[in-house]
């Protein structure tokens, strides 16, 4: 088993090898976290490392909508640290085909939900015993604005769907820990990405902040919320 400090919190981010996922990796390792970066494909999980050019950081496969990956994640995890202290769900899918909801083809929705919804699902039940060793263990769940039911409009019915979905799953969790383990939804904003595109009103500092302070500094009282910029917003 690796000795960390107790003073190093030790997170799992999911999608860590590019974007938003990526810059969370590097603010988190910035502030001391010991930070374990997955990705499917080992290539782009150690060019991701390479980038970050820190010791803090390590990098795990993790195919999200797959039980056993989830399951040797898991078992490397208790193996290695004994606790996790944070997972952040940030792997996210949106599908080309995925723009109206008249034509939308039911095999898109089916992937874009294993990916968006179920994976974090999967995954924050398979990790519970190591976050419930944490004081609190937090979980951040990626969402997004599209996915708001106050706001909800047309186009992308797939993302927005898996979205709406995930801060249902953030509310339950929340709900049932009842405070032994922190449960968050948060937006990042439009962001310039490879799925946000160029023409994104905000970079990805911007767009990672709001999941790094949750992550790491956010009151332990403030649970089953949705936030964007540190504020949070409605449902």
């Amino acid at each position: 088993m690796t000795k960390t400090s107790p003073d190093s919190p030790i997170v799992v981010v999911t999608g860590g090898n590019r974007g938003i996922g990526l810059e969370i990796c590097r603010q988190l390792v910035q502030r001391g976290a010991q930070v374990i970066l997955t990705a499917r494909r080992p290539e782009a999980g150690e060019k991701a490392l390479r980038e970050l050019k820190s010791d803090r950081a390590s990098f795990h496969v993790l195919d999200v909508t797959d039980s056993q990956s989830i399951a040797d994640l898991r078992d490397h995890l208790q193996g290695q640290y004994g606790r996790l202290d944070v997972l952040i769900n940030n792997a996210g899918i949106m599908d080309d085909e995925d723009n109206s909801g008249l034509d939308v083809g039911t095999d898109v929705v089916r992937e874009t939900f294993a990916t968006n919804t179920l994976a974090p699902l999967e995954l924050s039940q398979a990790l519970m015993p190591l976050l419930r060793k944490a004081s609190p263990g937090r979980i951040v769940n990626l969402s997004s604005g599209l996915g708001a039911i106050s706001s909800m409009g047309a186009g992308h019915p797939a993302y927005r769907i898996s979205k709406a979905a995930l801060n249902a799953v953030t509310r339950i969790l929340a709900a049932e820990l009842d405070g032994a383990v922190v449960v968050n939804s948060m937006c990042p904003g439009w962001v310039r990405t490879d799925m946000g595109g160029e023409n994104a009103e905000r970079d990805v500092s911007q767009g990672a902040d709001t999941a790094v302070w949750l992550a790491l500094e956010a009151p332990t009282d403030l649970t089953g919320r949705f936030l964007r910029d540190r504020q949070i917003i409605a449902w």
